[in-house]
Formats: C-alpha cells, sequence, structure tokens
C-alpha cells in the first residue's frame, strides 16, 4: 500500500504542476504569444511572403550600343519572357549603375557597338549580364533569362545559315544535343519549397524554448530570493515530479503545434507534402520531446523575463545555416557541425525535409530519429539534474525563513 500510495501522491504532484504550468501559459500573455501565437501565425506570414515561388517580371535596364535588328530582337526577347521586364534604357553603363544603386532595377544587359558586326563576320558576338547579387532570386532571372534568350538567338542564327531542307535538320542544328531537365523534390524550382520546410520545424523548437523560458523568467520575478521553484507550495516536492510536470504541459502544446506546422500548413500553401502519417509521427514525437527538454535546459539560465528573447532570437538565423539546408552541409566547417549537434533542430530539419519533400520512409530517417531520442534522453538528463539544484536551492532558502 505504501508503494500504492507513493506513486499516487508522484502522480497528483505531476498533475498539479501541469495544470498550474497550463494556467500561467493562458494567463501569461508573453508565454500564451510565443507557444499559440508564433506557430499560428508566424508560419501563415512566411508561407505567405514566398507563396510566389519565384520571382517574375524583374525590372532591368538595357545599354544597347549596336542599335541594330539584331539586339533589338535579343531585348524583346527577354522582355517577353515572364521573369524578366525591361524597365529602362540607358544611354552608358554609367547611367545603368545608378539605376541599380537606387534599387530601381536589379540587373544590366550590355550590347556593345560591334555586337552586330561581329555576328554578321560569323565571329562570335558579346552580351555582358550584371546582376545585383544582394538578392539571389534577382540574379536568378536576369541571368538565366540571358542565357535562354542568347541561346535560342544563336539557334536561329545557325537555322539560317545552314541550308538545311527539312524541320527536323532545323532542329538537330539548334540542339544537337537534347537534355531533358527534370527538378526532383522542388517541382517549382521555388524558394517557398524548398526553405520554408526547414522553417517551420526551426518555429516549432524556438517556440518552445521562447515560451518555457519567459516561464522560467516570471516563475523567478514572483517567487521569493528569485528562485525557479516555489518554496511555499507543497506539491513542488521532487525534481522528477516538477520536470515530468511542465514536460507535460508543453508536450501537449508542442504536439499540437508540430501537428499543425507540418500538416496544415504546407496543405493551405500547396507545398510539396509527400510525408506518410506514422513516418511524420516517429520523428515529430522525438523531435517534439527533445525539443520541450532542451527548453526547460535553457530556462534554468534565465534570470529575467526578457533574456530568453536575446539568448534563442539570436540562434534562429545561425540555426537555420546550421542545418544544411540554406548552405551544403559537406561545406560547414567540422566545428560549426559539431555545435549544431547540440540543438534538436539540426536533426529535425533534416528528417522533415527528407519525409515531406523526399517521401522518405522510416528506415531512411533512422539515423535522425535515433539522435533525436538520444537529445531527448540527454536533455531530460539534464533537466533532472539543473532542477534538482534548484529544488535544494529552494529548502535551502526556505529553511533559512
Amino acid at each position: 500500500m505504501s508503494i500504492f500510495r507513493k506513486y499516487k501522491e508522484h502522480l497528483t504532484d505531476v498533475l498539479y504542476i501541469w495544470r498550474e504550468e497550463l494556467k500561467q501559459v493562458i494567463k501569461d500573455e508573453g508565454v500564451l504569444m510565443f507557444l499559440v501565437i508564433v506557430p499560428l501565425g508566424y508560419p501563415l506570414l512566411y508561407s505567405w511572403i514566398y507563396n510566389n515561388e519565384s520571382l517574375h517580371e524583374t525590372p532591368v535596364v538595357v545599354v544597347d550600343q549596336s542599335h541594330s535588328a539584331l539586339s533589338r530582337q535579343f531585348i524583346n526577347d527577354c522582355d517577353a519572357s515572364s521573369d524578366v521586364h525591361i524597365a529602362y534604357y540607358a544611354e552608358d553603363l554609367d547611367e545603368a549603375r545608378s539605376l541599380v544603386s537606387r534599387q530601381l532595377v536589379r540587373g544590366i544587359y550590355f550590347i556593345s557597338s560591334d555586337f552586330a558586326t561581329r555576328v554578321s563576320r560569323g565571329e562570335q558576338g558579346t552580351i555582358s549580364v550584371y546582376c545585383d547579387m544582394s538578392l539571389m532570386l534577382a540574379y536568378k532571372a536576369v541571368y538565366q533569362t540571358a542565357m535562354v534568350e542568347a541561346g535560342r538567338l544563336g539557334a536561329g542564327l545557325n537555322i539560317k545559315k545552314s541550308g538545311n531542307y527539312t524541320k527536323r535538320e532545323d532542329a538537330i542544328t539548334a540542339q544537337p544535343l537534347a537534355v531533358d531537365d527534370v527538378t526532383m523534390f522542388n517541382p517549382s524550382g521555388g524558394y517557398g519549397s524548398c526553405v520554408l520546410p526547414a522553417v517551420l520545424m526551426l518555429i516549432l523548437q524556438q517556440a518552445i524554448a521562447l515560451g518555457i523560458g519567459m516561464a522560467a523568467g516570471t516563475a523567478r520575478e514572483r517567487n521569493r530570493n528569485g528562485q525557479l521553484i516555489p518554496t511555499d507550495d507543497p506539491h513542488y516536492r521532487g525534481a522528477y515530479r516538477i520536470v515530468w510536470g511542465k514536460a507535460l504541459c508543453y508536450g501537449m502544446i508542442g504536439a499540437v503545434a508540430a501537428a499543425y506546422l507540418s500538416m496544415a500548413v504546407p496543405c493551405m500553401f500547396s507545398f510539396p507534402q509527400l510525408a506518410n502519417g506514422w513516418t511524420l509521427l516517429a520523428m515529430l514525437l522525438p523531435y517534439t520531446m527533445a525539443s520541450v527538454f532542451f527548453g526547460m535546459t535553457v530556462s534554468c539560465l534565465v534570470r529575467y523575463r526578457e533574456n530568453v528573447m536575446l539568448l534563442m532570437v539570436f540562434v534562429s538565423v545561425p540555426l537555420l545555416f546550421l542545418t544544411g539546408v540554406s548552405w551544403p552541409q559537406s561545406s560547414i566547417p567540422g566545428a560549426w557541425q559539431g555545435v549544431s549537434w547540440l540543438f534538436p533542430s539540426t536533426f529535425g530539419v533534416r528528417a522533415f525535409i527528407r519525409i515531406n519533400s523526399m517521401g522518405a520512409t522510416v528506415s531512411q530517417i533512422l539515423p535522425e530519429i535515433r539522435i533525436l531520442w538520444i537529445q531527448a534522453a540527454i536533455y531530460l538528463s539534464m533537466a533532472c539534474l539543473v532542477y534538482r539544484y534548484q529544488f535544494r536551492l529552494a529548502r535551502k532558502y526556505a529553511n533559512n525563513e
């Protein structure tokens, strides 16, 4: 009976702490914002901004010193494409650069005065392309449009000079080697389909860590002597009970947020969604648990409510780079790859992209799942150790009083 009573008291305390944490989440506007509003609203804002996937009608200035039929044909072909819009004509490069510096255009097409003359002689004509590299999507639109239209113009000139008799011969002359371009895992070739899955998983980790950290800061401000654990509540009488009570509260909120971010948001904005339900569950369960225990461990460093924002918001962009989405993982230095292993987002993002965009199965993401479970166990142990220290510190202050 004593063992049964002990476990009953343990469960009662866990449920009591869970209820108190849930009340604090609802009453505290800051915690509510990070745990509820941010996961609900932030992904919608990001997805809506990048929903067009790629840039269209990118403004370009033309410096046409050739003034020939051939140069005008190239300009008209570029302007007719969906990615580029010829917005200005300039007399020289200095005038064109001033338009770029004022952000009125994103690129320059420079056609030299001897362009048509060199082509008519059978020599190689040159069209110079200057791109604004501050925005990679604009660079892609300006440069690739010039390459495609220059290739078509050159193919047309070769056909005229070939003296072919059939359309089949013309097609072979224009394109001797056919290239079948197949875009894998990102059919639209868009920025949103590439980056948004990573951002969604990073939002989940950061929102949980920010919410738990702000709740910890609030607890320190409310408790006497600035302690994390209240000394006047008899239910807070063990580190394990405190950790599991808090984990139950934030884990439930994190599970709802994880389901919303991984299934509802991609569906609303028509992003690639090849994930199997059970595979997604096998990844999200350890990822959410690892994020919760990671947040609880980090929250012990928080002295004031504002500290967690300075700590977690600062590392958000570096964490996105360390996942290997915006920069190849193989090109990340070994020391920084070691740092990335400390955060659940590194492996959660990689696993989610392979599941959702590539249709991977559980066996194919098993290394990431194992590491997430290991991280969950490590951060659970660290949270228990830290809260045990906080519990002893709280008892010490209570005895002194």
